[in-house]
């Protein structure tokens, strides 16, 4: 049975969800905006995030929200983090993989996480302690034992192109000996897909709370293991800890060696 805090989540990320999906065939005439270099939003996120804060407000209104289109609000032990359209660059030029991503954040960790598909129709939930599931079904991280043949996934962030070389240099000793390493233009539904065992790991820089919360504590209620480029503890999903950081995400064995060739090629380093 969904927790309280959970079917709150799903209402609002449907709500969240139905606004994606009304813009989708009116594109071109939608108002975009350049937040930073090659960083976009368009008038359809933040229509996104005021649905869903619209019901958050009504619920909760003693709790923090960090949005990624308003930023942060309020003050308290808990905090709604919203990416109101996570892969809006997919979703601006139709291409469709992007989703909705919220989590209830407590004291800087995840306790409640909803990533929504709205295409597929595809509903990722988690609670601390109480597993992760895939529309009301339980889904584990891969049981793959090694780097040999795996799926991964990266992203390439704008804010961190002048470390490119020291990624692309990692990306090359690791197709020596994974299968394929995938870019899909949205960091929750990666993570979402690692919890689900659709890919055995995934790495990225400069993700920010808003990106991760809800996939983080999916991947680590189906099994898996997440640290930073370092393997150590990722910091606080609240507005402390809004600045990128670089993230590692798979089950156990998959992301400690991923996590050791990161340091072995540089690219950690690059970060430091």
């Amino acid at each position: 049975m969904q927790k309280p805090a959970v079917t709150l989540m799903v209402k609002a990320a449907r709500a969240a969800g139905n606004v994606l999906l009304r813009h989708m065939h009116k594109l071109d005439a939608l108002n975009v905006v350049e937040k930073d270099r090659m960083d976009f939003a368009s008038e359809v996120d933040g229509l996104a995030e005021k649905e869903i804060i619209k019901e958050f407000r009504k619920a909760t209104p003693d709790y923090a929200i960090l949005g990624e289109e308003s930023g942060a609000s309020g003050k308290g032990r808990y905090t709604w983090v919203i990416d109101p359209l996570d892969g809006t660059s997919n979703y601006l030029r139709g291409i469709p993989h992007y989703c909705v991503s919220i989590a209830l954040v407590e004291a800087g960790e995840p306790t409640h996480g909803v990533i929504f598909d709205p295409l597929r129709n595809e509903l990722f939930t988690a609670s601390r302690g109480s597993g992760a599931m895939l529309n009301d079904k339980r889904i584990r991280v891969a049981d793959r034992k090694d780097l040999s043949g795996a799926m991964l996934i990266t992203g390439f962030p704008p804010r961190e192109r002048a470390r490119a070389s020291a990624h692309l240099k990692c990306i090359d000793t690791l197709l020596t000996e994974a299968e394929d390493i995938r870019r899909t233009g949205s960091a929750a539904l990666d993570l979402a897909y690692v919890a689900a065992g659709r890919a055995d790991a995934y790495f990225e820089a400069g993700v920010k709370p808003w990106d991760i919360a809800a996939g983080v504590l999916l991947v680590r209620e189906a099994g898996g293991k997440v640290s930073d480029f370092r393997g150590r503890t990722t910091g606080p999903m609240d507005e402390r800890g809004i600045a990128g950081r670089p993230l590692v995400a798979g089950n156990i064995k998959v992301a400690e060696l991923l996590q050791q060739r990161i340091v072995d090629t540089g690219y950690a380093a690059a970060l430091d």
